[in-house]
């Protein structure tokens, strides 16, 4: 039996190294949005702890110059939140193009391997049309000699 050969094989080869690339940079965008979404998370954490320290202020003896401080630091962290808001949103749109372009990535190796499994099929049928005919021949031969034996037998037996 002959062995099957892909005549693309190095193309499949080279669509399988792009995909596991574009599963490694999805990974890292995820990854990379995750920290951006902590950061976040870790922004309106502090804001809550300075506007309990406002409310602490302003219940007990009042000082101006700490109220005014706290009162900037908020203000301060509202800044820094719409910039991380910002951030978190580059990432999510880096994370979406990673999918993308691993969804197409992704597509192209599963056109190359029904195309390799469609030669594959091919080069099935091909192997069994040659069984066959080499079948077709062994039996023809058979048939002729057999009958050729008979002939030789009953040309003796007459002479």
């Amino acid at each position: 039996m002959a062995r099957f050969r892909y005549s693309m094989q190095s193309i499949l080869n080279i669509k399988m190294k792009m995909e596991t690339l574009a599963k490694q940079e999805f990974s890292a965008a995820r990854a990379a949005l995750d920290a951006e979404e902590e950061r976040l998370r870790q922004l309106f954490n502090r804001k809550g702890e300075y506007e309990k320290r406002a409310k602490a202020l302003l219940a007990g003896t009042l000082n101006i110059r700490d109220i005014e401080e706290n009162k900037a630091a908020i203000l301060v962290m509202e800044d820094y939140i719409v910039q991380q808001k910002i951030r978190v949103e580059a990432a999510e749109k880096n994370l979406e193009d990673a999918r993308e372009r691993l969804t197409t990535v992704m597509m192209e190796r599963k056109t190359h391997e029904t195309l390799k499994e469609k030669a594959f099929q091919a080069f099935l049928m091909e192997e069994k049309r040659q069984e066959s005919k080499e079948i077709d021949q062994l039996t023809s031969y058979t048939y002729g000699q057999r009958i050729s034996e008979e002939n030789n037998v009953v040309k003796t037996a007459s002479v």
